[in-house]
């Protein structure tokens, strides 16, 4: 028996049990002999064979790295072995058990958790940890809070082990083909793989899109950040269709062209592309009634929770976030499904029709081209929101972001990739504390020109009764900061009226309070 059983390792701890550990599949299938005997076993191993984990896994392999992947439930490791050797019998090295898979892998050791954040987590480091040594590295490329990181970081160090939180954006077509990564934490961590991390990431001609981000849980953080842009993006993006399709009456296959005509310009990117290409499908559906697939789905929006993380940091740290904010609201109401129906109802009864409140007469070249604009321009604001937070993050923590970098490793393999980001990198080069992208000379003079059908479209969407809070809340946020004097004297007023809070003159320095109602009624 002894001889059939496997050998605990004299040096490390018996495998900890598995959480919720579920019954093995078939044995997974033996390499050559000679195959085994020459090639050196892999740097890195990934857990978490999800699709998105399915998929980075073997771009690290189709990229010259061999990689041991690991599953607790073993039909995930099958469906890995079998894509690897249908999608060109690529170096992927399937195990069933915690200790054969850290075990598998060349010290120092790197093992890349790919699994839903939060507990999870912890429980597969601790189905891990007894079989990694000082100077192996645990790296999590979920979606996780970066104080989970931050947590992690410090409890592995005890060990002597190192720690990375990496942000893995780009979906399931990035993670195959090459997403942006955001790694941060341990320095060395990072230099272990960097090389298969610069070829695993989406290329650009700057470079691969992944840099060391910051240490802590600065890559975590980012990557929230970059989400956060990216529910901003999409809300404008679902406004410009609502105004083009209920102001101008466009067809799905009008606003298809739109939105492919604006991929060839300023707004090209990722989810500009996308859009157009939505609105070209029809409703693949058996027995359906036809028509656009887009139209027959349910105007309720998930969400998964880094928008509102993001919208609660910028709250804390003071930072401005009106449009991520918006966007994040509009999820929100749009999950009201009956009461705005209910709403709509009760309203209508009221006089006030479901519909448009005023019908806009305008042509559809003149109208395209103005939402185009408007667009741009509350996009710009929209990153200007979520880079101001990314710096005042940065100061607060002592992590020294270069944004000019992030800007960057954003430009390729992302969800938020875009043409203009190039341009916002220039302005963090040609300034690194350049206070906000709208006062960086070329993207202001943009803002300048483009302000007037931005103020028109805005106007008009008011006008008509259509919702445009993404737009809209830009517009305020570009008023407001352009703005040199604002009425919050009278809000200072009021509050030390009230609360005796003080406050600060223009004409000579300190602080002062006054009897604002033993004077007013001196004064009656």
């Amino acid at each position: 028996l002894a001889t059939l059983s496997p050998q605990p390792h004299p040096h490390r701890r018996p495998p900890a049990p598995l959480p919720n550990p579920c019954p093995m599949t078939s044995p997974a299938p033996a390499p050559p002999a000679a195959a085994a005997a020459q090639s050196p076993p892999p740097r890195i191993g990934l857990a978490g064979l999800a699709t998105m984990g399915q998929n980075l896994a073997l771009n690290i392999a189709e990229k010259g790295f061999p990689i041991s992947v690991y599953n607790r439930t073993a039909a995930k490791v099958d469906s890995t072995l079998s894509r690897a050797a249908a999608e060109g019998a690529l170096p992927v090295l399937g195990h069933r058990d915690p200790r054969d898979f850290v075990l598998s892998l060349a010290r120092p050791r790197t093992v890349v958790l790919l699994v839903q954040a939060g507990p999870a987590v912890d429980a597969t480091i601790d189905a891990l940890s007894p079989y990694l040594d000082a100077g192996d590295a645990i790296v999590d490329g979920g979606n996780e809070w970066y104080q989970n990181t931050e947590r992690r970081i410090e409890q592995a160090a005890s060990r002597g082990i190192l720690y990375l939180g990496m942000g893995v954006s780009g979906g399931e077509e990035g993670a195959r083909n090459g997403p942006s990564l955001m790694p941060g934490g341990d320095f060395q961590a990072y230099s272990n793989i960097k090389d298969i991390l610069e070829k695993a990431a989406a290329q650009t001609e700057d470079g691969p899109c992944v840099t060391f981000v910051g240490p802590g849980g600065a890559g975590n953080f980012v990557k929230m950040v970059h989400n956060g842009i990216e529910y901003g993006d999409m809300q404008l993006i679902a406004e410009a269709y609502d105004v083009l399709h209920r102001v101008g009456g466009l067809s799905n296959s009008e606003i298809a062209d739109v939105f492919a005509e604006w991929n060839k310009g300023e707004l090209e990117s990722f989810l500009v592309e996308i859009t157009a290409d939505i609105f070209t499908v029809a409703d693949p559906l058996e027995g359906s009634t036809g028509g656009a697939l887009v139209d027959k789905i349910l105007d309720k929006t998930g969400m998964k929770g880094t928008g509102k993380w993001t919208v609660q940091q910028a709250a804390e740290l003071a930072v401005a976030a009106p449009t991520i904010a918006a966007s994040l609201d509009g999820r929100y109401l749009s999950g009201l499904k009956d009461e705005r129906v209910a709403a709509a109802s009760v309203l209508e009864e009221e006089g006030m029709p479901v519909g448009l409140l005023e019908k806009i007469n305008v042509d559809k070249k003149v109208l395209v081209d103005r939402v185009r604009q408007a667009l741009y321009s509350s996009k710009v604001c929209s990153y200007a929101q979520g880079m101001n937070l990314l710096r005042a993050k940065s100061v607060e923590q002592g992590w020294n972001l270069n944004l000019a970098e992030l800007s960057r490793i954003w430009k390729g393999g992302c969800i938020i990739r875009a043409r203009f980001l190039d341009r916002i990198k220039k302005a963090y080069d040609r300034n690194p504390e350049l206070a906000n992208l709208i006062v960086d000379r070329e993207f202001a003079r943009e803002m300048v020109q483009r302000q007037g059908a931005w103020r028109w479209v805005v106007a008009r969407a008011v006008e008509a009764g259509i919702s445009t809070p993404g737009m809209s809340a830009s517009l305020s946020y570009f008023d407001t900061y352009r703005c040199n004097r604002l009425p919050a004297n009278l809000i200072q007023a009021q509050r030390d009226l009230f609360g005796a809070h003080t406050y600060e003159r223009i004409d000579r320095p300190g602080s002062f309070h006054t009897e604002w109602t033993k004077l007013a009624r001196e004064g009656k």
